[in-house]
């Protein structure tokens, strides 16, 4: 189920807003894809609303693009909750040039991959691996991950490399 909090979607320029159908369609191809069972809710938010979550469950004072909550274990039926913020989706979109559907058809993948199990920054590559393989399934140019390794790599400045002599 996708939720729009109805004040986020009405800031939407009217060509920018996602079609609900064809995000709901594709949640269902994604955890398919990544072989998620349960159901999964998402909420598409603000900056403001996600970044007082990653405080309140991450200790990270700052917006972000997705957060996933996995179900407890005793949730029967339910594989978990996802927020992804329009705001930061909007943004991340315009910067790489295609639309917001698109990323948010990203964030999605992303955080099912969270809620089935995968963590990269602790797996050595595994999801990074698999979002690679899924995405490209499922029609989707460059990941999460990679984009975020790609922006770390840019903004760290080049290490000079010792010559011998």
């Amino acid at each position: 189920m996708i939720v729009y909090e109805a004040a986020v979607e009405l800031k939407l320029p009217r060509a920018a807003r996602p079609r609900r159908r064809e995000l709901a369609r594709f949640l269902r191809q994604a955890m398919e894809a990544t072989g998620l069972a349960g159901e999964v809710s998402v909420l598409l938010t603000e900056d403001e609303a996600i970044r007082t979550l990653n405080r309140t469950y991450r200790g990270k004072d700052k917006a972000t693009d997705v957060l996933s909550f996995p179900a407890a274990e005793t949730a029967a039926g339910v594989a978990g909750d996802l927020v992804i913020s329009l705001e930061t989706a909007l943004r991340q979109a315009e910067e790489r040039g295609h639309s917001l559907e698109t990323e948010i058809r990203v964030l999605l993948l992303h955080g099912l991959l969270h809620l089935a199990g995968y963590d990269h920054e602790v797996d050595d590559g595994a999801m990074h691996r698999k979002e690679t393989r899924l995405r490209r399934q499922l029609g989707l140019r460059a990941g999460l991950i990679e984009r975020t390794h790609a922006k770390r790599a840019r903004s760290q400045p080049a290490r000079r490399r010792a010559v011998r002599t």
